[in-house]
């Protein structure tokens, strides 16, 4: 058995949740179940960011103390859990006792080494990013590039890390893979970004006149730290990082850090410094994902086009929602939220191809041999098919391509349609054709290997399907051996319908 920590990005809880949070949750929840379902020790983690100026400012003008502020947003990321379907094993609040504590540990570790210096820093600081942005940077109107406003000029006495110290390890790290980092556009990126004059300092405090709501920075309580030891520590100060006990032991370094693509320099530059500078080991790999427009623009109140993916679960389910960001969005790129499409998908590959499948073999089983698992069949040229695809699904979650990890259950649905319009069932029940019960036997062997490819993307529909053809949740196994299902297994047809059509305009 393999271990497998894998992280999301913390979220800010300066607002509620949005489609670009629920893409990252579920996204590093498929590879969770993946790993779990191929039998691995699983821990994954996600939680909340709850310290900075952006927040303490938005509390401010709500007029509520900043704590409950936060505890009230943050209630909202934890709710996730359920209403996605989410199956995180730990939600780190940066506002806990732990993570302040391993946050000072490695801060500390970080000065001893001599990184941490005290300076007078002048730059261009935007709010929205939390972050000072270097001229280059800054969009030709002088704005910072994601928020499309000007940051603000300040300077400030604050403690700086010296980043540029790691600059060379850092580049060697990413170009050996020691830290992989995918997709390779966003490795190249990274090397990009560090260049041939490698990475500057960077300001890692702020004054607590100027923000009284974080953590103190040890041996100075006049400063606090800035969001670099702040919020990337979470990673390490989650699992015990403060007294490395067990579980830090067992489970760093992280496997993956599943990150969107605007946050890249932080968690494959300062953070990865912040490690080298504290002696430890380094995460093994960065996945990137893009973002999710909205009917073809950037996602704006102004312009009325947020999705709100808690209405979607609510009026469709968790399932569609999940089956669209991973199979409709580009994993490591930028992807658009259509309402029509949203439709269209649905209909055609989760309630007409899927669903109707799923409905056929089941009542055709009830009807032709009296709702009972056959004799097995050898599989015939059916095995074949199937390890194909098994070899591909899981070289597609090798390389971080969640919707090539859909394509081929899509190709193994189609594949049984067809497999049923070839051999017609019915005719062979009419003529009393002997060969009936091998390929009903190859259709319900083919729909708990669709269970199996299916249960790290629907989790909720994979445990649906298999309860109709005799399986509990824990007899989904991953891998391709054929003949599982035993003769004489129960096969019966759920009540309602696994997805029902969706019958609206779009």
């Amino acid at each position: 058995m393999s271990k497998f920590y894998i992280t999301t990005a913390i979220a800010y809880v300066n607002a509620s949740p949005h489609i670009g949070h629920s893409l990252e949750f579920i996204q590093a929840d498929v590879l969770a179940r993946y790993h779990r379902l191929r039998g691995d020790d699983v821990y994954f983690l996600t939680g909340t960011d709850e310290h900075g100026v952006k927040i303490y400012e938005t509390a401010k003008e709500a007029g509520v103390e900043t704590k409950d502020f936060v505890d009230k947003n943050a209630k909202k990321y934890m709710a996730l859990k359920e209403t996605l379907a989410l199956s995180y094993d730990d939600f780190i609040r940066t506002t806990e006792v732990r993570h302040k504590a391993g946050a000072k540990k490695i801060w500390n570790k970080m000065f001893e080494a001599g990184d941490i210096y005290k300076d007078v820093y002048k730059g261009n600081y935007c709010v929205g990013c939390e972050a000072y942005i270097p001229d280059k940077d800054l969009d030709e109107n002088g704005n910072c590039p994601i928020h499309k406003k000007k940051p603000k000029l300040l300077e400030e006495e604050n403690y700086f890390f010296k980043l540029s110290k790691y600059s060379d390890r850092i580049r060697k790290a990413i170009e050996s893979d020691e830290l992989l980092v995918l997709p390779a556009s966003r490795k190249n990126e990274m090397l990009n970004i560090i260049g041939e004059d490698g990475l500057k300092d960077v300001s890692f405090s702020r004054p607590k006149e100027i923000l009284p709501w974080g953590i103190d920075v040890p041996n100075d309580d006049s400063q606090v730290m800035y969001v670099w030891c702040d919020a990337l520590s979470n990673y390490i100060t989650a699992v015990g990082y403060e007294k490395e006990d067990d579980l830090f032991k067992k489970v760093w370094p992280c496997d993956v850090h599943l990150i969107g693509k605007d946050i890249l320099r932080f968690h494959a530059g300062i953070w990865i410094g912040m490690l080298f500078s504290a002696g430890v080991k380094l995460p093994k790999a960065v996945y990137v994902h893009g973002f999710v427009t909205s009917e073809g623009q950037k996602m704006s109140k102004t312009t009325g086009n947020v999705v709100d993916p808690l209405a979607y679960v609510e009026k469709y389910g968790v399932d569609a929602l999940r089956y669209y960001l991973l199979r409709e969005i580009p994993t490591m790129d930028d992807g658009d939220f259509s309402h029509t499409r949203f439709v269209d998908l649905y209909n055609s590959e989760l309630a007409n191809s899927l669903g109707n499948l799923v409905n056929r073999v089941v009542m055709m089983t009830e009807r032709y041999v009296g709702g009972k698992v056959p004799a097995m069949s050898d599989g015939g040229g059916v095995k074949n098919v199937v390890e194909d695809i098994f070899a591909r699904y899981g070289g597609a979650f090798s390389a971080f391509d969640l919707k090539a990890v859909c394509e081929c259950i899509v190709e193994l649905v189609d594949f049984s349609n067809k497999y049923i319009d070839d051999k017609k069932p019915w005719a062979m029940a009419a003529s009393g054709d002997a060969g009936l019960n091998g390929v009903l036997y190859d259709l319900l062997e083919l729909l708990r290997f669709i269970c199996i490819l299916l249960l790290p993307i629907l989790p909720q529909a994979s445990l649906k399907i298999a309860e109709q053809i005799g399986l509990k949740g824990g007899d989904i196994k991953f891998g391709g051996e054929w003949g599982i299902l035993k003769e004489g297994g129960p096969v019966k047809k759920m009540e309602g319908t696994l997805f029902p059509r969706i019958e609206e305009s779009a």
